[in-house]
């Protein structure tokens, strides 16, 4: 799987990655400092982390600074005297879940492709029996020579798992492919690596954001609806192992990693773009605040404004959770409803009315816009309130609760 970078977000995290160890290694080139902020990033979501440099990333950022912020010993030298019988190579991946290398520089994923252990970072890539994931990070130049593309491939095909990099600003001044992904991003891909994966195999399609039903040419329906928790929900079914597709309407959002995004505008344009993948998909979640109504009648020019009274006409849209519950096969099934009042009481009429096994609900005037949310889970057994915490950690609480309802359907 290979991640690519996206914007940075406020974050706050579940419990799911906390006690896992990490071998993070660090070799020399100038991204060297981001392993600083790579470390508290992963400790913030309970990772321990143990840090082997080579020595050219000695020149870049110190060993007391990264056993500062890891709380643990750092390792630098093959025959390091700490570790029982010097076997340094041998011991430190031991009871690891996974060795992460940022920054990767190519010169040493020229050593990894070809099995070349020659210090004792290399040598315990090589000697290690967990998992591998490498963060390249180099001038653009080298990134493109075709060398490196050679040894990427050979990393790809051994089982070595690629982040990034990603475009931009690079120390050289120039500007292009090859900058190391940010610290915020690394730390996502490893919790993602290492997070359970009860939904395994399973297909996900996702709605999210607002849609935008046009009057003429610019003017046009819509609502407060953000995408976060849409774009959360993705997100944590893709850390949960599912293969993601979100089908988002217009949101300053960046997409996140390893989901193949579809931008839509109106709800027709969601509902065809549900038409066309939904038989493909195990477990359907309308997180979308899709429109009602839309006006019958599209100017095909600007409304010059008069001093009289306007009216619209307006029309239903047609439900796409409800097309979606109702075809001969669906997928299982999860709604969102949000409510200006009587929550529990709309919220479970809406469940029954359309059919579903999950619905997720809130007040909306606690929710839209926000960081984080409160809702409550109805299904056949009733109704489960879950706390107020960030949209990522609701996302990935619901998560583990779709997992457990579709294993229960499917059983």
């Amino acid at each position: 799987m290979v991640y690519t970078a996206h914007l940075a977000r406020k974050e706050s995290y579940v419990t799911d990655t906390a006690g896992k160890k990490v071998v993070l290694g660090v070799t020399g080139g100038i991204a060297a400092y981001k392993a600083a902020e790579l470390v508290r990033r992963l400790a913030e979501r309970g990772i321990e982390v143990h840090v082997v440099m080579t020595q050219a990333a000695c020149g870049f950022i110190t060993p007391a600074t990264m056993q500062a912020l890891s709380g643990n010993p750092v390792y630098t030298d093959m025959w390091d005297a700490r570790i029982r019988d010097s076997m340094a190579h041998i011991e430190l991946t031991r009871g690891k879940d996974l060795v992460v290398v940022a920054p990767a520089t190519a010169d040493f994923m020229a050593k990894l492709a070809t099995g070349l252990a020659d210090d004792l970072l290399s040598t315990l890539c090589l000697a290690r029996n967990c998992p591998l994931a490498v963060a390249p990070a180099m001038n653009r130049e080298m990134w493109e020579r075709a060398a490196t593309q050679r040894n990427l491939a050979q990393l790809r095909a051994d089982g070595v798992e690629i982040l990034g990099p990603a475009s931009g600003d690079q120390a050289c001044g120039e500007v292009g492919m090859g900058r190391m992904l940010e610290a915020v991003d690394i730390a996502e891909a490893v919790a993602s690596s290492l997070a359970p994966k009860p939904l395994a195999g399973l297909r996900v399609l996702v709605t999210a954001g607002p849609t935008f039903e046009a009057i003429d040419t610019v003017r046009g329906l819509t609502n407060k609806s953000s995408g976060k928790m849409g774009y959360a929900l993705a997100r944590a079914a893709v850390d949960a192992g599912a293969h993601v597709t979100l089908i988002s309407g217009p949101t300053a959002l960046a997409p996140p990693a390893a989901v193949e995004r579809i931008d839509v505008t109106s709800a027709e344009d969601m509902l065809n773009a549900v038409k066309k993948r939904v038989a493909k998909a195990d477990v359907f979640v309308s997180v979308a605040a899709v429109a009602d109504y839309r006006p019958a009648k599209v100017r095909d020019q600007k409304m010059k404004k008069t001093d009289e009274k306007l009216s619209l006409e307006l029309v239903p849209t047609t439900d796409i959770l409800a097309y979606v519950s109702g075809l001969p096969k669906p997928p299982f099934c999860v709604g969102f409803a949000a409510e200006s009042e009587k929550l529990e009481e709309y919220a479970e009429a809406k469940r029954k009315r359309k059919k579903l096994p999950l619905l997720a609900a809130n007040l909306a005037q606690d929710a839209i816009g926000a960081d984080d949310n409160e809702i409550i889970l109805f299904d056949d057994e009733g109704a489960h309130p879950l706390p107020r915490a960030s949209k990522e950690t609701v996302a990935r609480n619901l998560v583990a609760h779709i997992a457990k309802l579709y294993r229960k359907s499917s059983a």
